[in-house]
């Protein structure tokens, strides 16, 4: 926490450069700061379909689902 509050503008710095830091207090770990991830915020639409083709659930996946229509947990 010491170090945090001291020296803030080089633990970021570290944190951007790829660094994850973990915080401690009275040597304790307690929470790791980490770069935040990159992401896409849209993808077109033939990226799209693409990645949702890749990751389609099984397809007799559907037929099992489609069966289970209006039972109750009863039922099953």
């Amino acid at each position: 926490m010491r170090e945090l509050r001291n020296q803030t503008r080089q633990v970021i710095d570290a944190v951007r450069a790829g660094e994850r830091v973990v915080l401690t207090v009275h040597g304790a770990a307690v929470a790791d700061i980490v770069p935040h991830g990159q992401r896409s915020r849209w993808l077109a639409g033939d990226p799209l379909r693409r990645a949702l083709a890749e990751r389609a659930a099984d397809p007799a996946l559907r037929g099992d689902l489609k069966s289970l229509i209006g039972q109750t947990l009863d039922e099953l």
